[in-house]
This record gives C-alpha cells, structure tokens and sequence, in this order.
C-alpha cells in the first residue's frame, strides 16, 4: 500500500505529499479514506492559515475532519472492528482526565486532540489514517460512505437542536441556511418540530431548505428579516420561541436579540470572530442566548437518523472533487462566483 497527503504549506496551497502507512496501535483501527467533508473550518483554514499557529513552524499542517471509509487493519486489542468494516470516526479525541470529561461533557475538554487543529494538525485529507476504536462507528445497511462523512457535520446540528429544546409545538428561526444551518433544520425536525422559518441571502439556499423541511424562507436580501418576523403574519409581538444563529455573523446575532421572544431562547451555533454588540434592555425578559460547540454523545443518534431516512444529507452536496483536484476544490470553494452555488463540497479519496 501506497499513502500520501494533502498538505497546506502555505495559506491557499495544497501539496500532496507521499508519506508512510501508519501502523494501527493496540487500540487503533487502520481506515482507507473514501470521503472527506470540506467543512467552514478547513475551508477558513486554507485561505487564511490555522485558527491557532502551529509553534513549530516546520509543523505538517493537515485539513479535513469529516471522514468515513473502509478498516483495512485492526490493531491487537481491537474488539469491534475487523478488515472490510465500513466506518465513519468522530474527530475528536479527548484526554477522558479532565472535569469536563468525567462530567460527560468531553466536547469542551480544553486538551482534545481534535483532527485539523493543533496540536498536531492531524488532517483527514491522506489515503489511510488510524484512529481509536474508542472513537469510531460501524455505518449502517444502506448508508453510503460520503453520506457517513456528512454525520459529523449533522452531529452538530443535532447537538444544537437538543441544547436549544427544538420540540413538537415550538416556533423557531434558523438565521443561515449553510451547512450547518440546513443541519440544525433536519435536526429540529427529527426532533418533532414542524414550524421551523430559515433565513438567509441566497435563493439557492432557501430552495434547499424548502425541499429539505422548513416550514417557510425568507431572503434576507430582498425583505426586512425583522420587520417581516414581527408582523403579524408570522411572530407578532411575540417574538420567536427559539431562534439559532447558523451564519456566523455579527448581523445576524444582533438579529437575533430581535426577533426571539420574552423568556425565548438564542443558540449561537455559528462562530462569531469578531465581538458583537448586544442591546441587553431588549432582551431583559428572562431571555437565554447559549453557545454550542461541536457535539457530545451525539453520534449514535445522527447515524440513526441519517440511516432511517429523517436525515437527508445526500442532496446538500453540491460538489463533489477527486482527491488529486483538492487544491482546486478549496479554490473554488473562496472564489466569489463559484462558493454562491456550493453548499456542501466533498472530497472523494477512494471508491
């Protein structure tokens, strides 16, 4: 067996780089990539460089997190998995030391060894990879491997969805109709919600939510978000139940604060990189705003929803590059033009 890499050796280039084989540990499975997800990260990655610097300039930097593909080897302990195995793996690795992983919430264990990120910068974007057995699934009859990629991304909606209390009866506002949002949507669904508005600037986006579940849309662009929440055709006075934030901007966070509703709740899913000014005297009527990070233990119930049907993740790809075309993929994934249309991109590594 042959292996190689897709390196960034600088901002907004890739070398595939050959590289060894590794060898499974005792605990550790030996997986043949089949698809990679380009998630918001790798892609802000790529075009700017590592959210935190590596310390050692010489530091290889790997991209990509979302990942399934084929077990080719076990390591000496391994119990539940053998050669031949489809499996999907969850990224992040936590020290399982720690308070907030002794307290079942591993997902902010400030020493995860997370895959792209420091400290070792451990992309899936390479033809064979290890990981622990601790943190890998068996995918489903009737689960394809690029759908088994997407689970990472849907385990953030879902963890969302159960932080925010999306059920049956509640009104909810989705601000963003990306990856993560139209995540967040199918995961309110699947949680029993069924008024569910989607907001965003793109028309593509919408038509995707509308096919995908939601109740209604809204573009941004061509109609005043708030003034059209508050009417009363759609909140009123009220105000929205449970509002997420998804687009990971400061307009929309600030959107947020008004249109949710007295003793409401804003989740803030998408990542604010700069500070945002909140008018608190509008939402001094026991308003909870809450951040989510990632997932915890929410893997086995993605799978279960995507496997079972309640999850669509196939028909949000929108493109789909060979893995010897990455370095283009990623271009096309910051150009102006060509992002507009792309929801989601993977990358297909092996059949």
């Amino acid at each position: 067996m042959k292996n190689s890499e897709a390196i960034l050796v600088t901002p907004k280039q890739f070398e595939i780089q050959e590289c060894p084989v590794p060898e499974p540990k005792d605990h550790e499975i030996l997986m043949k990539v089949e698809y990679v997800g380009m998630c918001g990260s790798d892609i802000h990655g790529f075009e700017f460089g590592p959210f935190i610097p590596p310390k050692d300039p010489n530091q290889k930097i790997g991209l990509g997190h979302e990942v399934a593909g084929e077990v080719v080897k076990v390591g000496s302990k391994v119990t539940r998995f053998k050669a031949g195995d489809k499996v999907l793996i969850e990224p992040g690795v936590p020290d399982d030391k720690c308070e907030y992983c002794r307290t079942g919430r591993y997902n902010i264990c400030p020493d995860v060894d997370f895959m792209a990120t420091q400290p070792n910068y451990k992309g899936a974007l390479t033809q064979y990879m290890t990981h622990p057995e601790e943190w890998t699934y068996h995918i489903p009859e009737g689960m394809t491997t690029m759908e088994a990629a997407l689970v990472e991304p849907a385990a953030v909606g879902m963890h969302a969805a159960i932080l925010g209390g999306a059920q049956l009866g509640k009104s909810i506002v989705i601000l963003g109709g990306g990856t993560i949002g139209l995540m967040v949507l199918q995961a309110c669904k699947s949680l029993g919600a069924t008024d569910i508005t989607v907001v965003d600037i793109m028309q593509n986006r919408l038509d995707l939510a509308l096919k995908l579940g939601a109740s209604r849309v809204i573009n941004g662009k061509e109609q005043d978000t708030v003034a059209l929440l508050r009417s009363p055709e759609y909140f009123g006075d009220h105000g929205c139940e449970l509002v997420f934030e998804a687009a990971g901007s400061v307009f929309t966070a600030q959107q947020a604060v008004q249109i949710v509703a007295r003793g409401g709740k804003i989740m803030m899913v998408g990542t604010q990189s700069k500070p945002v000014p909140i008018d608190f005297l509008k939402i001094n009527r026991e308003v909870m705003i809450q951040t989510s990070f990632r997932y915890c233990n929410n893997f086995p119930q993605t799978i279960e929803a995507i496997a079972s049907g309640k999850f669509n993740v196939k028909d949000m790809v929108t493109n789909i590059y060979d893995y010897k075309d990455v370095q283009q993929a990623f271009m096309d994934a910051i150009d102006p033009e060509k992002k507009a249309s792309m929801v989601k991109g993977v990358i297909k590594v092996a059949d």
